[in-house]
């Protein structure tokens, strides 16, 4: 329960912080999200995994906001 409970106010916060980013600010933030989901689901929920696929989706978000 203290997980789940963890994980949604995590979710608020970083929502209430999207509301004054930038379209570049916004599309890295995307990106990592989507990198992070795909490097755990790719590697079988490595951390590692997780990491690069977050860091490697911010980079190609951002870079595709240009």
């Amino acid at each position: 329960m203290k997980k789940v409970l963890l994980s949604c106010l995590a979710t608020l916060l970083v929502a209430s912080m999207l509301v004054s980013c930038t379209k570049r600010e916004y599309a890295t933030v995307a990106g990592a999200g989507v990198g992070a989901v795909a490097g755990n689901v790719i590697t079988g929920g490595s951390t590692a995994g997780t990491v690069v696929g977050a860091v490697g989706g911010g980079v190609i978000g951002n870079q595709m906001a240009r």
